[in-house]
Formats: C-alpha cells, structure tokens, sequence
C-alpha cells in the first residue's frame, strides 16, 4: 500500500472517529457499509406481539430512544418505559412523554421506579436487567421477554484491533442468565442462543462502530489502532468486506403464579 493512499485513509478514518457519536439507538450514519442482525432464527418484535394484547401493561425498561417501544403501536395510555443514558433520557422526554406513555428515568436496573406487580409484560433488548427487580414489577404469570448481547459478542473482531483487551461482561450467557431467571422464580418458557456473521464493507463504518460500542473496544482510536486498521484494510481490499461474529440470546421467562 503506498504512502498517499495510507495517508488518504487515515485522513477518512479520523473523519469517522469525529462524527462517532449517537442519537437514540440510531446506526444509520453505516447504513449500507455494515451488516448484522438481519437473519437471526427468532423475530423479537413477533414473540413479543403474539403475547401482547392491547389491555395489558407494558414496560420497556432501557428503551433506548423509544423507537422500538413507538413501533409496537401498543395504547400509549398501557405504555411505560426508562432509559438511563442521559442524551437518550431527553430524546423520550421529546419522544414519548407527548403521547401519554409513562417514561421515567432509571439507570439502575436493580431499582426501578414503578411499584409491585406493575406490569403483565416487560421487554429489554440489548439493556440491562435483574431477574429479581423484574420478578417484583411483574404480575403472577408476567412476561419478561428479553433479546440480549452476548458476553462473546465481536471479540474477533475486537481482538483484530486490540489484542489482549478481556471480554467485559463474561456472565452474559445463556446458561448462567437461565439460571438466575429460575432462581429468581420464573419458569423459562423460551430459551436460545445463536452466533452469526457480522460485516463491514469499509474500515470508516468499523472505526464509527467501535468508538459508539465503547465498552467492546475500550480504548479504541485510530492512532493507537492504525496499523491494525491497515491489515483490516487489506482485508477488505482482497474480500470485500471484513467479518466477525455476533452473540445474541433470549429468554422469554413466566413469573410463577
């Protein structure tokens, strides 16, 4: 690779790593440029709508921007949700309280602002969560249904760029989270676990990811990575695109009567 071409790509890699940043839960700065998600063997929304009937009470805790809660179409006034991240707690102020929907701010997942057998549903995707608090805040026979991110989530990829970096929620698999749901005194109605592609075409998409994705890439930039980047270039050029690998779960879990 010649020496214009490394600086013209450095050039656009620190371009990315400027603008890097999130509204909502909204990747459509690398829409196009990178894939994930689009064939896991489970439609979370369809699990979630074929249990969901529009007199129960619904909580979205972590709902992110509110834009998967707002596409459930559930009646506003059966609608609750939190959100902890500060820029996301202002986006639903905006958001969801106009429609009536009971939004709150938490960040502690432990500690949740809603009474006792509040609710006939509660969803989390991608979010925090504690089988005791849910337990708590749902009604006999209630519904935690839960997508998450799994502890081995990208760590090819993050070891491409940052050797050596240790996965930073190991706890996060099925096996261990099954077993605190059941502890906590739910029956598992729903439990699976899945690994699939994830790929970019262009290294500018991967560095805007990894500086959104902080936790997975911790201490990521382009100067520390650059020559990492490089070879993750050279890839590219030869294949296309460069690949990982997701981690995904979930649990869909009953409250005993």
């Amino acid at each position: 690779m010649n020496t214009d071409r490394i600086s013209e790509l450095r050039k656009e890699w620190e371009a990315e790593e400027k603008v890097a940043h999130i509204h909502g839960w909204d990747f459509s700065h690398i829409h196009d440029r990178y894939e994930e998600e689009d064939d896991l063997p489970w439609d979370y929304k369809k699990i979630i709508e074929d249990f969901l009937l529009p007199d129960m009470k619904l909580l979205d805790f972590d709902t992110g921007g509110g834009e998967f809660l707002l596409s459930l179409k559930h009646p506003y006034k059966n609608t609750a949700a939190t959100e902890g991240y500060a820029p996301n707690v202002e986006l639903c102020k905006e958001v969801l309280l106009p429609f009536g929907i009971d939004f709150r701010p938490c960040d502690d997942e432990s500690n949740i602002p809603f009474a006792d057998s509040s609710f006939d549903i509660m969803i989390n995707r991608h979010g925090s969560f504690d089988p005791v608090e849910a337990h708590r805040l749902l009604k006999p026979e209630g519904l935690f249904i839960t997508q998450q991110v799994g502890g081995r989530n990208d760590r090819d990829l993050v070891e491409m760029v940052l050797p050596d970096v240790p996965a930073p929620f190991p706890e996060f698999e099925l096996s261990i989270q099954r077993k605190k749901f059941e502890e906590a005194g739910f029956e598992i109605i729903r439990a699976e676990e899945v690994f699939k592609p994830i790929r970019f075409y262009d290294v500018g998409a991967f560095v805007w990811f990894a500086h959104i994705i902080e936790w997975e890439f911790p201490g990521f930039s382009v100067e520390k990575c650059f020559d990492k980047l490089l070879e993750m270039q050279e890839v590219i050029d030869k294949n296309g695109f460069v690949e990982g690998t997701i981690h995904r779960y979930l649990i869909v879990a009953k409250k005993k009567g």
